[in-house]
């Protein structure tokens, strides 16, 4: 069972926007380059990076989409009361 995550998210206001950015990265578009230019959180100066978390340290939506999900898999839009999140699993242990 995973027990925490290394992640980094794109944040943004809304789903099209978050599939938007999808399709840029699905065609080759750097995750860390387009969260540095298109996400509104603090983290996407940094490439998005959110670094490790366990469970219960990210909204539920969140965690449960990045806990769901295979390391290297670009998951979302998912939805959480800061906006819709592209979350790319770095990690996994």
């Amino acid at each position: 069972m995973v027990k925490e995550v290394n992640a980094a998210h794109i944040l943004v206001k809304t789903e099209k926007e978050a599939k938007d950015i999808k399709t840029r990265i699905e065609g080759g578009g750097a995750f860390a380059d387009l969260a540095k230019k298109h996400s509104s959180c603090p983290s996407g100066k940094k490439g998005g990076d959110l670094g490790w978390f366990g469970r219960g340290q990210m909204v539920g939506p969140f965690e449960t989409a990045a806990f769901n999900a295979k390391k290297g898999d670009v998951v979302g839009p998912v939805k959480t009361e800061f906006g819709w999140h592209l979350i790319l699993v770095k990690d996994q242990k």
